[in-house]
């Protein structure tokens, strides 16, 4: 059953181990820790409990449904609450169990291998909450399990920031709502759905280095790389974008228990790589023993969290909400930053919440960055200005790292993320200025530029941006390369004026500079929604330097039901959209 939205959308509510030996002899010799400031503070301990917020099941747990179902009913509608939990299931097989997912949740197997943790059942994301509309379903994740579908299909029916990674569905996977209601577009990775996926009325999604038994439709864009079973590619109708391989990939830092024992496994970088990453049982990569984490939870300032990294520790936080008021400085090559349960960083006097080195191997994933309500110029930092390193062995990569700039309360950043370092793979991240909730309004939530990469040779796969006051999106860097963008431009425009850039009407959401030789991307879309001033007119969705190193494929933009118009898709190529209905506009090759 096909169920594409034909009317106007609404406005949503819409390597890595070689500092271990180092930290466990500083551990045992070093009673202090020099901090930030040259004063001496006590040593930061490795391991312990991984608190309150992670629940820990196994096949004998009494009651796992209750549980579960106490934890989805206060989590099912708390878009901007405060609560998170990490439900973790012990390797073993679990029989009749129904996990519904609700905000800041993450249901994820302990074992090494998916398949080490079966569930005889179901892990459900539904829209019941929202009428059936599925376009606010974010934060949530889905990790390392296996599921045998009650009714031979799983529903995984989300929108932006909730990752189903790793996974194994012996059966089918229904991306849309019961009732086909609207969604807004989602990503899988390193997952085997044994039977056919139906996105249904999913506007967009991206599939990477996964296997699927089918795909059944597509609305605006569905984009595929590394995925054994994809359709062909054959953009706009239908509109899949396909790619044989993934050029560049590392799949992200899991936690799992060797039989006892508490370990973040780091999966080794895969090239051109196809398929899942474990099909052939023990996955690539190395461990790190839990002793080498600081295990962070609430409570914890941004000293203790540096003092941790100082002493060769790498970062486990728990689900929770982390204030501080100094930057989280990460200069030490390989060190893992993992968040459990959406873990929340938010700076509170303005400060950047994250600054990477212009070192090699760091792996920031599992985080939400929540931009304070005093201005932050930068949120995220990777890379020091103008950084040079050649990374390309053992690049950082950012993975389930979001951004959110108002909603949750007032917010403000100039920038969210800034790429200085050569080689990063940006893999997954919604950076996101709010658009309803709290604190939200075209000033109120002032954010000018989402996302601005500096660095060469730097990949996104799935680069969601949505709602800056100007570029959503620009690329300095030589080389660079995106697989799948989506975007929308700021509903909440005043008026045409607002929005000006010089001649130019609006700023486009994807920006590639004009010093730039060589650029490349595919499965691209932007979508305008202004419905303050309707009458908005958006020059392009794209721009970049008209070169023969710089190449895109399969661009869309759409206007949701009439409000506000595009010009063209990118520079002055492809036709308007114009009138009410929700026609897409389409370039399927530029030059």
């Amino acid at each position: 059953m096909h169920a594409p939205p034909t009317a106007p959308r609404p406005r949503r509510r819409t390597r890595a181990l070689g500092f271990a030996a180092l930290a466990v002899a500083m551990l045992m010799s070093v009673p202090t820790a020099q901090t930030a400031f040259g004063e001496e503070a006590r040593a930061v301990p490795g391991g312990g409990d991984l608190g309150p917020n992670v629940h820990v099941f196994d096949p004998s747990t009494p009651d796992i449904q209750g549980k579960v179902d106490e934890i989805f009913k206060k989590q099912e509608s708390a878009q901007f609450g405060l609560d998170r939990h990490a439900l973790m299931f012990k390797p073993g097989t679990y029989d009749d169990i129904n996990a519904q997912i609700g905000f800041y949740t993450q249901i994820a197997g302990l074992g090494l291998n998916p398949n080490d943790t079966t569930f005889n059942g179901d892990v459900t994301v539904d829209a019941g909450w929202f009428d059936g509309n599925a376009t606010q379903n974010f934060w949530r994740s889905a990790e390392n399990l296996t599921l045998n579908p009650v009714s031979g299909t799983n529903r995984w029916a989300v929108s932006q920031a909730a990752p189903f990674r790793r996974m194994h569905v012996k059966g089918g996977l229904n991306l849309a709502p019961d009732g086909y209601g609207w969604a807004s577009g989602g990503y899988i990775a390193d997952s085997k759905i044994d039977g056919e996926v139906g996105p249904y009325s999913q506007q967009q999604w991206y599939t990477r280095d996964s296997s699927v038994g089918g795909w059944v439709n597509g609305v605006w864009n569905m984009t595929f790389s590394g995925v054994e079973g994809a359709p062909a590619n054959s953009f706009p109708e239908p509109p899949y974008t396909t790619l044989d391989t993934t050029p560049v990939s590392r799949e992200k830092p899991f936690l799992y228990l060797d039989g006892a024992d508490y370990k973040v496994f780091v999966p080794e970088k895969r090239e051109n790589a196809r398929g899942v990453s474990w099909a052939d049982g023990t996955p690539a990569g190395e461990s790190i023993p839990l002793e080498q984490f600081y295990v962070v939870k609430e409570g914890a300032d941004a000293a203790s969290i540096n003092a941790a990294v100082e002493q060769g520790l790498h970062l486990l936080f728990t689900p929770g909400v982390y204030h501080i008021d100094q930057t989280i400085t990460i200069d030490r090559a390989d060190t893992v930053a993992l968040g459990l349960g959406l873990a929340t960083i938010i700076p509170d006097n303005g400060v950047t919440a994250i600054k990477v080195g212009d070192v090699s191997g760091v792996k920031l994933a599992g985080l939400l960055v929540d931009a304070g309500p005093v201005n932050s110029k930068t949120l995220i930092e990777v890379g020091p200005e103008n950084a040079s390193a050649d990374h390309s062995a053992n690049p950082t990569s950012l993975q389930d790292v979001f951004v959110r700039i108002g909603g949750a309360g007032p917010g403000k950043a100039t920038t969210s993320i800034v790429v200085n370092s050569d080689d990063t793979i940006i893999d997954h991240t919604w950076v996101w200025r709010a658009d309803h909730g709290e604190g939200w309004g075209w000033e109120t939530n002032r954010a000018d530029y989402g996302v601005r990469v500096n660095g060469d040779d730097v990949l996104a796969t799935g680069l969601f941006v949505e709602h800056f006051n100007k570029y959503d999106v620009e690329w300095y860097g030589e080389r660079g390369r995106t697989i799948f963008f989506q975007n929308e431009k700021a509903y909440d425009a005043p008026n045409q004026e607002a929005i000006q850039n010089g001649d130019t009407k609006g700023y486009a959401a994807y920006r590639v500079d004009e010093s730039v030789e060589q650029h490349e991307g595919w499965g691209m879309g932007s979508y305008c929604y202004y419905n303050v001033d309707p009458t908005i007119i958006q020059e392009h969705g794209f721009e970049a330097p008209v070169k023969p190193g710089v190449k895109f494929h399969s661009l869309i933009v759409v206007s949701l039901g009439g409000n506000g118009q595009y010009e063209h898709v990118i520079n002055d190529v492809g036709s308007p959209t114009s009138g009410p209905d929700t026609i897409p506009s389409q370039v399927v090759n530029f030059p």
